[in-house]
């Protein structure tokens, strides 16, 4: 079987650095684009995150296309940017250090580049977000019928439980929830995979000793990034969230799914960025199939054999 064509959209970012290497080493996926917007730090380092990964990772050939800087209302006073570079460190990849890019961004603003490239191949290209919604918002609006040219639209991103950004909301959503309520109410089911299922996928004692036994890939990322920004036990670790939207993409039996009808909070005062979610339908025809839980065993052995994939092709 043909591996599945996939664009990324994504704000680099620890999780979303271990989520593009998942992607490129599974023979599964195949990455046709990155596109960056502003989220865990500002677009210029998470731009340049991304054009570092494209190089030592290797693909060279794949267009990293920059985006939104901020939300959709950041330049007025009712929405101000927000970052979590005191999770993902000033550089946005934690401990890892990769050496400069020497391949420049491709031309153009990443909804176009969205745009064009779903057009292009109806039907064919599978849309990932793994950070704030704003790029995907601004192609819907500009474009509504990509959401009928994409052959899957799926998102790491909201919770039904607990957010990590306020008590009600998960940090890709609350970073442009305007942003959020735009593309779930554009017309397709939003394939979501929240907090709920991404907070069990622990980096380990175990999983990081397999991630240091792959050489040049396991010391200069994996192993820098996947401890950075929290305590691992042999029973518990950080979450890799982003990885766990690659990976479902890759075999989609890892994660069990309830559909739902899916609204974005962008007005309260405590619940801002919070994503309602609505398991019980009723007459409504669901805009979301949401995540509720993974096989964590399977999906780290599906990562880690994508990691020894990527580390034997590394100079």
């Amino acid at each position: 079987m043909a591996p599945k064509k996939i664009v990324i959209d994504c704000d680099p970012g620890i999780d979303d650095a271990l989520a593009i290497a998942l992607a490129h080493g599974s023979p599964a996926l195949e990455i046709v684009g990155i596109t960056t917007v502003g989220g865990n730090v500002s677009l210029e380092r998470t731009t340049d995150n991304a054009l570092r990964l494209r190089e030592f990772l290797g693909f060279p050939e794949v267009p990293v296309t920059p985006g939104a800087a901020g939300a959709i209302l950041s330049s007025t006073s009712l929405r101000s940017a927000i970052e979590a570079a005191h999770v993902h460190g000033t550089g946005g990849l934690g401990g890892a250090v990769l050496p400069e890019a020497t391949l420049p961004v491709a031309p153009g603003h990443a909804s176009d580049y969205i745009i064009e490239t779903l057009r292009a191949h109806p039907g064919e290209i599978t849309l990932v977000a793994i950070g704030p919604l704003t790029n995907i918002a601004l192609a819907v609006l500009k474009e509504p019928r990509v959401v009928d040219w994409v052959r899957e639209f799926a998102i790491l991103g909201g919770t039904y439980t607990r957010g990590n950004r306020t008590p009600a909301a998960e940090f890709n959503i609350a970073a442009d929830p305007e942003a959020a309520a735009i593309v779930f109410r554009a017309g397709w089911t939003v394939t979501q995979i929240g907090l709920d299922v991404s907070t069990t996928a622990q980096a380990t004692e175990a999983v990081v000793k397999r991630m240091r036994a792959l050489g040049r890939l396991g010391e200069d990322l994996l192993v820098p990034c996947a401890t950075f920004y929290g305590m691992v036990t042999a029973s518990e670790g950080p979450a890799i969230h982003d990885a766990c939207a690659l990976a479902y993409l890759a075999d989609p039996t890892l994660i069990e799914f309830e559909p739902a009808w899916v609204e974005v909070e962008t007005a309260g005062r405590f619940t801002s960025g919070m994503t309602v979610i609505d398991f019980a339908l009723g007459d409504r025809v669901a805009n979301a199939q949401v995540g509720t839980s993974i096989q964590v065993d399977r999906f780290w052995e599906l990562t880690l054999s994508a990691y020894e994939r990527v580390s034997l092709r590394l100079p």
